[in-house]
């Protein structure tokens, strides 16, 4: 827990363009992590990661940006139940990184850093 607040200090320190270019960084992270590994493990600490940023980012943001950082956060949410180590298929593992990489695009044009 004190890592989580730590980071969540650290996060908020940038601004708010550069907070949503490091979650989109993280959104294109999980799209080429879910389409090369065949660990779901890994997938999912990126899907947590990626919760937390839009968390402490998405009351900052102008509301257009807000309500599609809350859609992907609600989408992400799904994807983690979805992921069971039991039942993570390549056809899984690709939709996740086309979606993702979706994500990311939009994370990183609402940043303006385009």
């Amino acid at each position: 827990m004190i890592d989580k607040e730590r980071r969540r200090l650290r996060y908020l320190q940038d601004p708010l363009p550069v907070r949503l270019g490091g979650l989109a960084a993280t959104l294109g992270r999980i799209s080429s992590t879910a389409r090369q590994s065949d660990s779901p493990i890994v997938v999912a600490e990126l899907l947590d990661e990626a919760k937390y940023f839009i968390e402490w980012t998405a009351a900052e943001a102008e509301p257009e940006i807000a309500a599609e950082l809350v859609q992907i956060q609600r989408m992400i949410t799904l994807w983690q139940k979805a992921l069971e180590p039991s039942n993570y298929s390549n056809i899984q593992r690709t939709i996740l990184s086309v979606q993702a990489k979706n994500w990311s695009d939009i994370a990183l044009e609402g940043s303006g850093l385009l």
